[in-house]
């Protein structure tokens, strides 16, 4: 069953990475089922709900309250909504404690593609729009995998 659930959060991760970096968007279509999935394998995989449900709730709640005070400090957008759901399915899979790892392995993700583009010659500034949501999904890979195949407790 392991391998199951590995294989669907692979192939909706897969997905949800091409529609964000083409359309700046993670769609509802796609990161609500996640969400679910992520309750049921930790029924499934853990026999508890809870720490998951907390994960799921604790995930949106912190990027939407990031989204909206970034919108109000800089008057600009930074984080969409598809993101703080991305990070609620992130908790709904790995739980409310490991949060904070799937948004770090995420940011030093992001950064290190944003040193990669520097070093081409691309211009990056404060205004550039860089899709966050194939960070966050290898934060949730990496974090996930480690959890599952290394049985390391929740």
């Amino acid at each position: 069953m392991l391998y199951a659930f590995a294989f669907v959060l692979a192939a909706i991760l897969l997905a949800l990475t091409v529609i964000d970096i083409k359309h700046f968007r993670l769609p509802d279509y796609l990161t609500f089922p996640l969400i679910g999935l992520g309750l049921l394998q930790g029924y499934v995989l853990h026999s508890d709900i809870l720490p998951f449900a907390i994960g799921a709730v604790a995930g949106y709640a912190a990027f939407v309250l990031i989204e909206i005070g970034f919108k109000r400090l800089r008057g600009i957008d930074g984080l969409g909504r598809g993101d703080a759901k991305l990070l609620a399915a992130a908790g709904a899979w790995c739980g409310w404690l490991w949060l904070p790892q799937v948004v770090l392995i995420g940011s030093l993700a992001a950064i290190a593609a944003v040193l990669f583009m520097r070093l081409r010659d691309k211009a990056v500034t404060a205004q550039t729009a860089i899709p966050f949501g194939p960070f966050l999904a290898f934060g949730l890979a990496v974090v996930w995998s480690v959890q599952s195949f290394h049985h390391v407790p929740l």
